[in-house]
């Protein structure tokens, strides 16, 4: 009976290693929320084009995905943190440069130490057509060549809520020469009011594949300074 006893103290003790190790893990991960970015550099293009969807929340969005996937990071539910900033009166020029007062609230409040800010700084579709040279001659007469691309860029800082300093500067990019933007809904000259950043249509369009490429490449350089931040 007494070795039955030692035998099962052993393997808690086994077990218990393993647990705490783990535990230590999970509250390493440095918790940070994700704003929305901010796009008045492209703002005129954009919404000349395809209406007042907010590119900005649907970028934030997909960051957001990739760092829950990727799994270095603690984030914030989008939900909470768009409560939050309601209450904040937190507007759409703040995205790129929020004041340290309302960062600190917002970390408050949310009991986060670590916030990311970013903006979309590139985000179009350039199409050329080429002329007498670039005609492919066959049976049925001549053919005209056309190049697309897309792209996208993206910065992002990780801001100390409680100091105000930036702890980390990355940039993205994303590139896509499969032709053409996105077309949604029959499209022409808008995305109409169904669009989603989300939508199988949008991600399998040319922005939609820039986009992608940009988030990921700018989670990753993120995650290589990840050693910057303390929880």
């Amino acid at each position: 009976m007494r070795r039955m006893r030692i035998l099962a103290v052993l393997a808690a003790a086994a077990v218990v290693p393993g647990v705490v190790g783990k535990a230590s893990a999970q509250s390493s991960r440095p918790t940070v929320a994700v704003m929305d970015f901010d796009y008045g550099a492209v703002n005129d293009w954009w919404s000349g084009v395809w209406g007042n969807y907010d590119i900005g929340k649907g970028m934030a969005d997909q960051v957001v995905d990739e760092l829950v996937n990727e799994g270095s990071f603690r984030v914030i539910e989008r939900k909470k943190l768009d409560t939050v900033l309601a209450e904040q009166d937190f507007a759409q020029s703040d995205r790129a440069d929020p004041s340290a007062a309302k960062m600190a609230n917002i970390g408050k409040v949310l009991g986060v130490r670590y916030i990311i800010a970013g903006s979309i700084t590139k985000f179009a579709t350039s199409d050329k057509k080429y002329g007498a040279a670039g005609i492919v001659r066959g049976p049925i007469g001549g053919l005209g060549l056309k190049k697309a691309k897309s792209e996208v860029e993206l910065t992002a800082r990780v801001i100390d809520a409680t100091t105000g300093e930036i702890m980390i500067s990355a940039r993205g990019k994303g590139e896509s020469k499969k032709g053409g933007g996105v077309t949604v809904a029959g499209g022409g000259g808008g995305i109409g009011g169904g669009f989603t950043m989300g939508s199988s249509e949008y991600k399998a369009s040319a922005l939609g594949e820039a986009q992608e490429l940009a988030c990921v490449d700018l989670v990753a350089k993120l995650i290589q300074r990840k050693d910057r931040l303390t929880e």
